[in-house]
Formats: structure tokens, sequence, C-alpha cells
């Protein structure tokens, strides 16, 4: 098999990586195989299919992704730093992405969850749910600044979820266009969308 103490997390990276770059129908196992370096035999060791192998890489990246997102979301940080903190890593990494593909990658759960929503109740199931955790560090965010006065009052879940949307709808149209400046000073224009008091906008 060959290096199989690390051949699943291979694997993972490979597949969520092609995905991401290319698209869920366009790559094959052969193709992550190869990415990954590891035999194509050694895959079924691992993971049943490709949508098994989409599910599994996808828990994985979040689970990495919650590690930062619970540092940036921290009570301890002014809820509106939250939310411009997290904003503007966005637009670093779709400027890294770009310099390393030479495209606009936008929103990888986005991406994957559009394309297969009505094929793989797996893969569309499982972005769904990693859509929500993520939303909960919206939610907390949006409710702490409107319980400090940053943010007007009103549903708190409802905001989160269009300031999502905003964000998602933002880093499409920087993927159609690729074009990452679409993206640029993210934080700021997070917050006013959220229809933050302007002094604290302005300072932000």
């Amino acid at each position: 098999m060959g290096r199989t103490s690390d051949a699943n997390e291979r694997l993972m990276t490979a597949a969520l990586a092609l995905m991401w770059e290319q698209s869920y129908g366009s790559v094959s196992i052969d193709d992550i195989c190869r990415r990954a370096d590891v035999k194509k035999g050694s895959f079924y060791y691992f993971f049943d299919s490709k949508s098994d192998l989409a599910v599994q890489a996808l828990e994985r990246h979040w689970q990495a992704e919650k590690r930062e997102m619970d540092e940036i979301f921290s009570p301890a940080t002014a809820p509106l730093e939250r939310i411009k903190a997290y904003s503007n890593l966005i637009y670093k990494r779709q400027v890294e992405s770009k310099r390393k593909s030479g495209h606009v990658l936008g929103c990888p759960l986005c991406c994957l969850g559009s394309e297969i929503c009505t094929q793989d109740k797996a893969i569309s199931g499982k972005v769904r749910e990693i859509l929500e955790r993520k939303g909960k560090y919206w939610e907390s965010a949006v409710r702490d600044a409107q319980a400090a006065g940053a943010l007007p009052a009103g549903d708190a879940t409802a905001r989160a979820r269009c300031a999502l949307a905003y964000l998602q709808g933002l880093m499409a149209q920087a993927r159609l266009n690729n074009d990452v400046e679409v993206l640029r000073d993210l934080g700021r224009l997070m917050l006013e969308h959220l229809n933050a008091r302007k002094s604290v906008a302005q300072v932000a």
C-alpha cells in the first residue's frame, strides 16, 4: 500500500482540492489517487466510494476550520471584530487560491453543494450540516453585537443567515468573474451590510 499511515488523509486533501478547483463530476477516483500519490487499491481500503470520500473530507476540513473559528469568534473578542476578522480572512484565502491555481475558487461548500444537491443526499446533507454549524458562530456574533448596541435589534438568526448569504454571493461573483478584488475590504462591506452603527463601522 505504501505510506499507509497518512494515505487516507492525503486522499481527503487531494479530493477536496480537486473538487474545489474543478468539480465533483469531473474528478475521478483515479485523479484523486494520482494527486494523493496513493494506489487505487488503497482507496477502497479507506472509502466505499467517491461520495464517501467527499463526505469524510468535508468533515475533516470542517474540524480544522472549527479550531480557527473558535479562536476568531471567541466571546473575548468584540462581536463586530469577529465578523470583520473572519471576513478579511476569506479575502486572504481567495487571494492565495488565485495565486496558486490561477482562479478565484469561491466557497468550497457552496460550489460542491450547488453542484451535487440534487444528486447525492449524503454530500448535500453534509454540506448543509456544516453550513448550519458555521451559521451558529455568526448568529452568536450578531446577537452579542445587538446586545452591545453595535447592531440594530432584530432576529439574530435571520440577520446571520442574510450575512452569510451576502458573503457567499460575493464569493460566487468573485469566482464567476475570476476577480478577487470583488472581495477586497470584505470586513467593512460586511459591517455595512449588517447595518452596523456608523461610528462602529468607521472605526472597524
